[in-house]
């Protein structure tokens, strides 16, 4: 693999990290697609704080625990 030198005026003191076309198109079809899959409604949104806020204050169920009260054996 060749290595390219850029001078940092050019970078403005930031890395650069250069891929090729291919690599580039193909990850910005995974982030178009991650953020399709992000779009939450306002219902959600709650629903997902709720849950953060349950998880930081330790209420929650372990699979073990949630098996064990619906009576699951395996």
């Amino acid at each position: 693999m060749a290595t390219i030198t850029i001078p940092k005026e050019i970078t403005k003191g930031e890395e650069l990290i250069i891929i090729p076309r291919r690599e580039y198109e193909e990850f910005l079809r995974y982030r178009l697609e991650e953020r399709e899959e992000l779009i939450l409604t306002a219902s959600q949104k709650r629903r997902l704080q709720r849950a953060r806020i349950n998880l930081a204050k330790g209420k929650y169920l372990t699979i073990y625990e949630l098996k064990k009260k619906l009576g699951i054996k395996n």
